[in-house]
């Protein structure tokens, strides 16, 4: 079988045209090395067919497989998808240590403590107020300045009660943000399941749509971060998407299935849940508050006596206490005797008891799970990190590595270039001068 003169020409061709590609390909690397959630590319190379010389092409009689240059095969996206599994898992971590720590920051910042605003000071106050009391029993600047210091602390408990309801209230309202109409659960699976559409379709005719499987991984890792998130590859390049612990998926294929019922979904939603709802972190702390109250108002109307010194509606003791004497109707002892303070001394005496440890029991136990959070926040920044460290070093563009392909294929497409000018150079002589007189 003769072998045409211009075969070489396309075996050359096909060198320049595939080196031409994966400098294109390396272009879009250098050009995309700063986009967020972009993974590199790689033009895969191999051999062409080979033209098939019959029996006797061989001076063993035998036949030959001639080469006839390189075609690409595929533009390959560089992606570890174990990799892409260990930084969602981390990430959902992260988001709910983060939104912890963000909310129990502001339930610490409202204690004030230590500080002249804290209740702890108040209550110093109060106490020191009985014991001045007890020193002139019968002096009105003594009588009002404790009822003065009653209504202060009263109105510190009030307004320490409310700013722990303003840090739930607050995180029930970002839940309800980021899982309502057009929040960002919704906008995400919504254009997941357009991307489906679109990578389903380029998949179906022959098409490697890479960027827009980047940005579906995005859209994952953010999601992620949400709460938990499961995918299922359907094999024709769209996925399911399944998200917290719903009962069906958030996107099935091009379907999105939104709003619905999350209980423990984990991530920062998970985090806004068990801050905000009844039952949870800012509740108890509440709770534990209205404890302090309770103890307060009863320990000291115990021993005072008719009338109270404090009312308040129980159950909600923290917003409700107030101061329910004037200074003419406290009773600083149980003798009309002058100078008694039996009643004054024995309140003063409740420094230090069940109504202060109480609290401090609290300011502990909030210190504490800043502490804690804090903590988990900081080590799960740093797994996340050495994730997306390990990530980047596959998925990421290195520059070096880049320039090192540009020249790489730049000889590559010269070397070609050279071999087809060679061969032209020969048909030249072949078809312009073979035969004249004098060659």
């Amino acid at each position: 079988m003769p072998i045409s003169s211009f075969f070489g020409l396309e075996t050359t061709l096909r060198g320049l045209l595939a080196q031409q590609r994966a400098l294109d390909v390396t272009g879009h690397n250098v050009a995309n090395a700063n986009t967020e959630g972009y993974s590199r590319q790689q033009a895969v190379m191999a051999a062409s067919a080979p033209m098939v010389l019959p029996a006797g092409a061989l001076q063993s009689g035998g036949r030959a497989d001639l080469g006839s240059g390189v075609d690409i095969l595929q533009y390959r996206r560089i992606r570890d998808t174990f990799l892409d599994l260990q930084f969602r898992a981390q990430s959902t971590v992260l988001g709910d240590r983060s939104a912890t720590t963000r909310s129990l920051d502001q339930a610490e910042l409202a204690l004030s403590e230590p500080g002249d605003n804290g209740l702890s000071t108040q209550l110093n106050q109060f106490w020191s107020a009985w014991a001045d009391l007890s020193n002139a029993p019968e002096n009105a600047a003594a009588r009002q300045s404790l009822v003065d210091t009653g209504k202060t602390l009263a109105a510190t408990f009030a307004t320490l009660d409310t700013q722990l309801q303003t840090v739930g209230a607050q995180a029930a309202s970002e839940y309800a943000s980021l899982t309502g109409a057009s929040g960002d659960v919704q906008g995400f699976a919504a254009e997941i399941a357009s991307l489906n559409t679109e990578i389903k379709s380029s998949v179906a005719a022959g098409g490697q749509p890479n960027d827009l499987m980047d940005r579906r991984d995005q859209l994952l890792d953010k999601l992620s971060a949400l709460a938990t998130v499961a995918v299922t590859d359907l094999g024709n390049g769209s996925i399911d998407v399944r998200f917290g612990d719903a009962a069906t998926p958030l996107v099935a294929d091009t379907t999105v299935t939104w709003p619905q019922a999350l209980t423990a979904p984990q991530g920062k939603l998970g985090a806004l849940l068990r801050i905000s709802q009844p039952g949870g972190t800012i509740a108890s702390y509440r709770a534990d508050l209205e404890g302090v109250a309770t103890t307060l108002a009863t320990a000291v109307n115990a021993i005072h006596g008719t009338p109270p010194f404090f009312s308040y509606t129980p159950g909600s003791a923290a917003s409700t206490l107030a101061v329910n004497v004037t200074a003419a109707t406290i009773t600083p002892s149980t003798s009309a005797a002058p100078g008694a303070n039996d009643i004054a001394l024995a309140i003063s005496g409740l420094r230090g008891g069940a109504t202060d440890s109480s609290y401090t029991a609290l300011v502990t136990r909030i210190g504490s799970d800043v502490r804690n959070a804090r903590r988990e926040e900081t080590n799960a920044g740093v797994l996340v990190n050495a994730v997306d460290d390990r990530r980047q070093s596959t998925s990421g563009v290195s520059m070096d590595e880049e320039m090192t392909n540009l020249i790489r294929f730049q000889r590559g497409y010269q070397a070609s270039s050279r071999a087809l000018s060679t061969m032209d150079d020969m048909l030249d002589t072949l078809i312009n001068r073979t035969g004249r007189v004098g060659l």
